[in-house]
């Protein structure tokens, strides 16, 4: 441990040049009236917007050779910050809502359901909590629909009516597609049946891929030509007067087993703690009636200078999750941990599953939070 100064996070940019800032700007760039457009979209008939899971900013630009395709159009592009946490739930909700994590509500991969001591886990779902409740606001889909702009949703079979999708995605004409193929398949088509249109299309394998092989392994990498592929055959298939850009939800950082802190067995780390909820990278602490200054204290002084580690009232004061809703605030642990570099807070007893992932995510450091922002315009 050296004496110097813990590194500044990475603050997410929000109504700057964030995920839910790329959401209105798409609507804005479409002609919906009332959108803002903080990046400066130019204006366009059709967009097709390509959500790669789990394809950061840094690690796109460490693998030139395995993305030819993207890593040219990432020569005149630039990145955004996905926003606090970087994780699938709440990025995908941000681009699916147009706000910020701290208006939308679904705050992490795991949080807590305000007033009983259960998690929600944010892709499983959990059958007693109604998505629209959760997340009652317009969603981009059907804000889009009101403003007479056709939408469109290309992904998995699987993934058309979870809660996630019902919370955060609600209001598109899904079209369903299980391969690459499919997926340019169903968004060329739906995005020539239209005159005005928003087509998004989700890809999740690089991100499954990285989490069980690693970020930097071959595994990872093969998969990336294939992504690459995928965005170039898309390209080719756009009808004219059609913009396609390319994103991702966040980045990744691959995890040595010396680099784990596990909350089940550190002394100390599960003391006053009710729930444990957030993932390794990025964790909702929440604590018995009481408990939170104890609690504060102690994963400070364990963690030390290897996290960033803030009260609820701190996180939100310092910007994490953009301004708060506060009828949203009791979903935001007492404590909350950011990882620097490529620490994880595991729990290996609660969480064998996430504990055994390679490749992690949500932090605010520049792996984690930068993703990019790619464009190409059909002739």
């Amino acid at each position: 441990m050296t004496d110097e100064p813990m590194a500044p996070p990475v603050l997410p940019n929000y109504d700057e040049g964030t995920l839910p800032d790329l959401a209105t700007s798409l609507l804005a760039a479409l002609g919906a009236r009332g959108e803002a457009n903080p990046l400066g979209l130019p204006r366009a008939r059709r967009i097709c917007l390509l959500v790669v899971d789990g394809l950061g900013w840094e690690l796109l630009r460490d693998h030139p050779a395995a993305a030819p395709f993207l890593s040219e159009l990432a020569l005149t592009a630039r990145p955004l910050t996905a926003g606090f946490p970087a994780t699938t739930v709440t990025s995908l909700t941000s681009l699916g809502t147009g706000r910020p994590p701290g208006q939308h509500g679904l705050l992490g991969y795991q949080v807590r359901v305000p007033g009983r001591e259960v998690l929600l886990n944010g892709l499983r779902w959990n059958a007693d909590v109604d998505p629209v409740v959760w997340q009652p606001k317009p969603t981009v889909y059907e804000r889009a629909a009101t403003a007479g702009i056709d939408a469109f949703r290309v992904a998995g079979a699987k993934l058309e009516k979870t809660g996630l999708s019902k919370a955060a995605m609600r209001g598109n004409s899904y079209r369903p597609a299980d391969s690459l193929g499919g997926l340019v398949a169903q968004a060329a088509g739906a995005l020539r049946e239209s005159s005005r249109a928003l087509v998004s299309v989700y890809h999740g394998q690089l991100d499954s891929t990285g989490h069980a092989f690693g970020c930097r392994s071959d595994a990872w990498r093969y998969e990336l030509g294939h992504v690459d592929k995928l965005a170039e055959q898309l390209a080719g298939s756009l009808p004219e007067a059609t913009t396609m850009y390319v994103t991702a939800d966040h980045g990744m950082v691959d995890v040595l087993p010396d680099d784990r802190i596990d909350a089940d067995t550190v002394p100390g780390m599960r003391d006053g703690v009710a729930l444990l909820g957030g993932e390794p990278r990025a964790r909702h602490v929440y604590t018995a009636a009481g408990a939170a200054h104890d609690v504060l204290a102690a994963w400070r002084e364990i963690l030390s200078e290897r996290a960033w580690v803030l009260s609820r009232e701190e996180a939100i004061a310092a910007g994490w999750f953009g301004p708060v809703d506060p009828a949203l605030a009791d979903r935001i642990g007492d404590v909350v941990a950011a990882p620097v570099g490529g620490l994880a807070v595991v729990a290996s007893s609660a969480e064998p599953l996430e504990t055994a992932l390679i490749g992690m995510h949500g932090s605010l450091t520049a792996a984690d939070q930068f993703v990019p922002l790619l464009m190409h315009a059909s002739a």
